[in-house]
């Protein structure tokens, strides 16, 4: 992680040796002083030597054109790319980002340990620094069915890595307050390793959020509000900011890029689709959103680099100045900040949109290739297991809500609507949802209600299911719903979209039902092309089609979640009735 001084970093930075490369008359983001200076960088052996003025084996003019540092995710979850991390790093680099923290519970809620070590192994030897934070929480909750269960015991060998350097999202702030031994376990084997936690507590406020914290928990990147957010900063956690793919928090949290808030904040993802990262950008697209909104860009620009260095204690990333790591970043101007080029550990990695770098595929052996590429264990859905139960003649629906993860629980009343599944009223935007156990074969069905949606006919399948990644879907009829979920279970995971009972359009995703093998601008054009025939279809450009649903059976963000279990209200930690 870091890097070893050597006497020519030295002697470059004296000025009594020439330097590798020297990036001459630019404007330089200085984080530390939150201000432009004017000079030359001067950079040997991966580093930065030194800034002022300087000679170079190789110097490249830099007139007009800003250099910032490598910009930094401070929390994602690479297989939310829906691609493997060498297609996910060419998409990144060109837009100037060179450190990502990833939380890899998706792969792990999978296939476990070997999940982890499969993304550990795959990311060792890119371009793209890639740190890890070990999965806190899988499962999420006793409320969930995944494909491992990871203990203290589990996690803690991954300490022996060095860019493991923490202990991801504590989703269960239940069991935090609750003073879990399980839980307590995984936070006291992280203290001891001196590693830092990572938070996810939505909501969380008082004497509940006392003890969250008081549990050593020390972010969050769940704050949809700024009084949420100033409280949880007043408690003394870092507050991330998100702007993903499904949530989109950064407007509402503007007022943090002030003091005293804006020294410990950081720009995050944490959920990216391949259309996003190819036409938006990355960290760089929410530097640009920010200014847009009249944010000072310096201050953009640290939020979204040193803050994050600074916090995860990555000592020479972040900033450019004497001894830190040559990450940089060229951009046009302080108001467009388009990235122009980018050089990583002072070699220039990405130019004009395009990545320059080449990765491969490492080894891996048996048992981590059958847990990551055989992962499904269920059998083919037939109709009849789709039948709701009838208790009463309302439902409980859960609402979606736009842009955002959390959902509201609606009352309705049981219709019968010709040509519909019983309960679903596409009038009233109410549809059938389902989540199928996939990893054990349990045979454990979920069934309720989803409300603002959108859909209007047909069924959505996906194996991108939060956290557990069970099979969920979403269908206006029981035989568009069992054709799209069988379609999936036949490609060994990814997403199908179903009509009259024949498959529209499917995209395999073959890495633990979460990432394609193919190349990230295919990838890209499968899934738009299924989400333009969704928006046919009603789902509206307030609702990402798949990646909102991938977030509804997640049973720790409120307020109601629909799980292999059933309906679950998150706020008791409980299955409720779909009817009643």
């Amino acid at each position: 992680m870091n890097k070893k001084i050597s006497e020519k970093l030295i002697h470059v930075a004296n000025g009594r040796q020439k330097a590798d490369l020297v990036l001459k008359n630019a404007s330089i983001v200085n984080v530390f002083m939150e201000d432009i200076e004017i000079g030359d960088v001067a950079v040997v052996d991966g580093m930065i030597a030194g800034i002022g003025t300087y000679e170079g084996e190789v110097e490249k003019d830099m007139t007009g054109k800003y250099l910032c540092p490598g910009f930094i995710d401070g929390h994602i979850h690479l297989e939310s790319s829906m691609v493997a991390p060498a297609e996910f790093e060419k998409a990144v680099l060109p837009h100037g980002t060179t450190a990502v923290i990833t939380d890899p519970h998706e792969i792990a809620n999978v296939a476990g340990c070997e999940g982890i070590e499969f993304m550990l192994r795959y990311t060792q030897d890119m371009t793209l620094d890639v740190f890890f934070v070990v999965p806190s929480c899988v499962p999420s909750t006793g409320l969930d069915e995944a494909g491992a269960c990871l203990e203290a015991a589990d996690i803690e060998p991954f300490y022996e890595n060095d860019r493991v350097i923490g202990l991801a999202e504590m989703m269960n702030s239940f069991g935090v307050n609750q003073a879990d031994p399980a839980i307590l376990d995984k936070i006291n084997v992280t203290l001891e390793h001196r590693k830092i936690i990572d938070g996810h507590a939505p909501l969380l406020s008082g004497q509940e959020l006392n003890g969250y914290v008081a549990a050593g928990i020390r972010s969050d990147h769940e704050c949809s509000n700024v009084r949420e957010a100033k409280e949880k900063f007043a408690r003394g956690q870092w507050i991330m900011v998100r702007e993903g793919t499904a949530a989109h928090n950064l407007e509402a949290l503007l007022p943090l890029f002030e003091a005293p808030y804006a020294q410990r904040i950081m720009l995050v993802t944490d959920d990216k689709h391949p259309c996003d990262l190819l036409r938006d950008g990355h960290i760089d697209a929410i530097v640009r959103k920010a200014v847009q909104k009249g944010i000072d860009p310096v201050k953009a620009i640290k939020a979204g680099t040193y803050n994050a260095a600074s916090y995860f204690g990555l000592v020479n990333h972040g900033a450019i100045a004497p001894g830190y790591c040559a990450d940089i970043a060229v951009l046009d101007s302080l108001t467009e900040l388009n990235v122009l080029e980018v050089y990583k550990d002072g070699v220039l990695a990405a130019e004009n949109g395009k990545s320059l770098v080449k990765s491969s595929v490492p080894e891996m052996g048996q048992e981590i290739q059958e847990r990551v590429y055989h992962s499904f264990h269920v059998d083919p859905v037939n109709v009849s297991q789709l039948a709701m139960e009838k208790k009463g003649e309302r439902i409980r629906v859960i609402d979606l809500n736009a842009h955002e993860l959390l959902t509201t629980e609606r009352i309705a009343g049981w219709t019968c609507r010709e040509g519909c599944a019983d309960g679903v009223d596409p009038e009233e935007d109410i549809v059938k949802i389902v989540a199928l156990e996939r990893h054990k074969n349990t045979g454990h069905i979920g069934k309720g209600f989803l409300g603002r949606y959108g859909l209007k006919k047909g069924a959505v399948a996906t194996s991108v299911g939060h956290d557990s990644h069970n099979l969920v879907i979403a269908g206006t009829n029981d035989e568009d719903i069992a054709c799209a979920a069988n379609r999936v279970i036949e490609n060994e995971g990814g997403l199908a979209i179903a009509l009259d009972g024949e498959i529209v359009a499917d995209l395999p995703l073959q890495i633990a039902g979460l990432m394609s093998t193919l190349p990230l601008e295919e990838v890209d054009q499968r899934l738009e092309k299924m989400k333009a025939i969704l928006r046919e279809w009603g789902i509206s450009e307030e609702i990402d089609p798949f990646m909102t649903l991938s977030f509804v059976s997640l049973p720790v963000i409120p307020s109601l979640r629909l799980n292999t279990y059933g309906v679950i209200d998150v706020n008791q930690q409980k299955v409720v009735d779909a009817s009643f």
